[in-house]
């Protein structure tokens, strides 16, 4: 029997607001202290009230990272300083490297109705964050689904899913990072388990119901960071759960952070504010 992996720490999501005051909640990315390398940043958005973001997130920087917007319910619509343009709707996800730099929007484009989602932010090694920027828009139709045992289900938007001796590859992939990013739902009462690299960084993130890893329950908004080792087995409360399960490797390296620039040193991340303010920012 393989080892399992325990939670080895919880970081609490805390309200918190982004853009032009979009409402939401951060776990991952309160703090250095709540980052899980290579990821740097969990929001979660939900709301039905369009107060909390119909303001969306205007135009804004980023460079030496990675987006990942999830989106569960409603559209956005995404623009860049590059001339790209996209639709972001329900069950679909936008995967942005940022790279050397990256003007961009992300505005709803509803004024009614429930909002929810994710963005996840995940770091790239030193080697790549310069390069040129690039995206991959996928529909929901484009994210495979498996079915589990007893009426649950797993979508695959990154790395590949083993159930029941079938593999199912998820349409991202060959990443540095060799992100692993699992949307997973289970009934009362059942249990996921699933094989993750030795080695590689895993947490999980209840959002509906709870959850049980090695008999430590695990509450919804809770980013429950694994041990490093061995196999995730997780088990639902009695309302069932949908978590998010993410596992990357580890890059190591430096982390210098101001806002939206993500590099190794402070001297980088100084170059990276005057490619910003004299309008070469992302740039050859």
């Amino acid at each position: 029997m393989s080892p399992r992996r325990a939670i080895a720490r919880v970081i609490r999501a805390v309200p918190a607001s982004d853009g032009a005051g979009v409402k939401l909640m951060r776990s991952l990315g309160q703090g250095p202290h709540a980052r899980v390398d290579p990821f740097l940043m969990l929001d979660h958005f939900s709301s039905e009230n369009p107060d909390d973001y119909v303001a969306g997130f205007p135009p804004h920087p980023h460079r030496g990272f990675e987006t990942v917007t999830y989106m569960l319910e409603g559209h956005m619509l995404h623009e860049d300083h590059l001339g790209n343009r996209g639709h972001l709707r329900s069950g679909g996800v936008q995967w942005m490297t940022a790279g050397r730099g990256i003007v961009h929007s992300e505005m709803p484009q509803q004024e009614s109705g429930r909002m929810r989602g994710f963005q996840l932010w995940i770091n790239l090694p030193a080697r790549e964050k310069m390069k040129p920027a690039s995206y991959r828009d996928l529909d929901a139709s484009e994210i495979p689904e498996v079915e589990l045992g007893g009426g649950g289900s797993l979508r695959v938007i990154a790395g590949a899913a083993e159930v029941a001796g079938a593999r199912t590859q998820g349409p991202i992939g060959g990443l540095a990072t060799e992100p692993l990013y699992f949307d997973v739902r289970l009934p009362p009462g059942a249990t996921f388990a699933h094989p993750l690299p030795d080695g590689h960084n895993a947490f999980v993130y209840p959002y509906e119901g709870s959850l049980a890893i090695e008999g430590r329950a695990l509450s919804a908004h809770d980013a429950g960071v694994l041990t490093a080792a061995g196999d995730v087995a997780v088990e639902s409360g009695s309302d069932g759960a949908r978590f998010l399960l993410l596992a990357a490797k580890p890059l190591n390296e430096p982390v210098a952070q101001y806002g939206p620039f993500v590099m190794n040193t402070r001297e980088e991340i100084e170059q990276a504010i005057r490619d910003y303010q004299s309008g070469t920012f992302g740039r050859a």
